[in-house]
């Protein structure tokens, strides 16, 4: 039964292939590596435009700058990771600002504790870490249970969820930042892989922060901070989850056509749950490197970047129909916007017009998505026909 299923479904997409016109397919084609020839032509523009606004001073591609856009883009990109996975399953997630505060909150309350209780620091650490994300999957799994088994819109839940959240990160931190955190967490935050020093004196350390001062400190840049590889490896985890497991598999089928998944039985119910206690640990992960590297917890750290993480997943290319979207393209959406807001601040831009910038592709975005659905959808309807 499944392999004929399988036959059939192959030969009604070369059937809708083949229905395209040359236009369509051209189109097709444009809207899968649209994000990337975006990507490649923004930092183009301002390699050119930086050094000719500032006179040669200030240069746009330096390992010092792409660092900081790595580092810019962590956030994002984790509480992205998380709404790729629950918006590619027909769902949405607006909570996960707030959650990601609340994780921060829980990891700076239980870090400090432990390392105020004797447990030494990389422990407690351990213990921040378990804390932050726990809480936040605790959140996730609220969000699941009543969106799929009391049928309620996942719009309402994770909106209602959010103010719940909001109001128990700032009882907790009583309304001001956690503070009192061991210093050597900073370490964890802050270090990096590389450093490298350029220059007569400079030279290359791996693992092993030089001390040095002065001109040779100006001259050090950070490779690879923790923070970016932690990400690396959870965007690694996301990616093999989401196009090589059955659990990725299932989150395609359900975001496509949520009966025909309940009839060729997978647990829908259950698969909803576990989407939405993935997008909150995820926004947990995100909460507890931002007391790493702050060495505070924050009840506020979240609430500007839920916009940002949504419009990640869109210029990504991840579908708001559900179905259909991708963690590289996330990636690249998340680079979209940390490249756009870096760039128009090394450009002396007004900030309020990095906001019309960032909306402006979240749009573009959201008309080629729609674009390519209707050149499927007719090409499907005629094969069908």
């Amino acid at each position: 039964m499944t392999e004929r299923a399988s036959k059939l479904t192959l030969a009604r997409a070369s059937a809708a292939s083949e229905s395209r016109t040359p236009a369509q397919r051209a189109l097709l084609f444009f809207s899968r590596i649209w994000a990337w020839l975006f990507l490649g032509l923004l930092v183009l523009f301002f390699v050119v435009a930086v050094p000719l606004t500032t006179g040669g001073s200030v240069n746009f591609f330096t390992v010092r700058n792409s660092q900081n856009i790595l580092v810019a883009i962590i956030p994002v990109l984790l509480l992205g990771l998380g709404q790729t996975f629950v918006i590619i399953g027909a769902g949405i997630d607006l909570s996960v600002g707030w959650v990601m505060s609340l994780a921060s909150v829980l990891s700076a309350l239980a870090l400090r504790a432990a390392f105020n209780g004797g447990v030494p620091l990389f422990p407690a650490v351990i213990v921040g870490l378990i804390a932050g994300v726990g809480g936040a999957a605790a959140v996730g799994l609220v969000n699941g249970v009543i969106i799929a088994k009391l049928k309620v819109p996942a719009f309402i839940v994770t909106l209602g969820t959010s103010f719940i959240v909001r109001g128990v990160a700032y009882l907790m931190s009583e309304n001001t930042t956690v503070i009192g955190l061991p210093d050597g967490i900073r370490a964890y935050g802050n270090d990096a892989l590389i450093y490298y020093i350029s220059g007569e004196g400079g030279g290359l350390y791996f693992l092993h922060r030089p001390e040095v001062s002065g001109e040779l400190l100006r001259r050090m840049d950070i490779i690879l901070p923790y923070p970016v590889v932690v990400t690396a490896f959870v965007v690694a985890w996301a990616i093999f989850l989401l196009h090589r497991t059955q659990f990725g598999r299932h989150t395609y089928a359900i975001g496509g056509s949520m009966d025909a998944a309940v009839r060729s039985g997978i647990p829908v119910d259950r698969h909803v749950i576990q989407l939405y206690m993935l997008s909150a640990a995820t926004s947990g992960v995100a909460g507890f490197l931002s007391t790493l590297r702050f060495t505070a917890g924050s009840a506020v750290i979240g609430d500007p970047l839920l916009l940002s993480s949504i419009a990640a997943v869109i210029i990504g290319g991840v579908s708001m129909f559900g179905g259909a979207g991708t963690v590289i393209g996330t990636v690249i959406g998340a680079l979209i916007i940390a490249v756009l807001t870096t760039g128009l601040v090394m450009l002396n831009v007004d900030a309020f017009w990095q906001f019309i910038v960032v909306g402006t592709v979240v749009i573009v975005a959201v008309l080629i998505d729609q674009s390519r659905d209707l050149i499927m959808g007719r090409a499907r309807g005629g094969a069908a026909r």
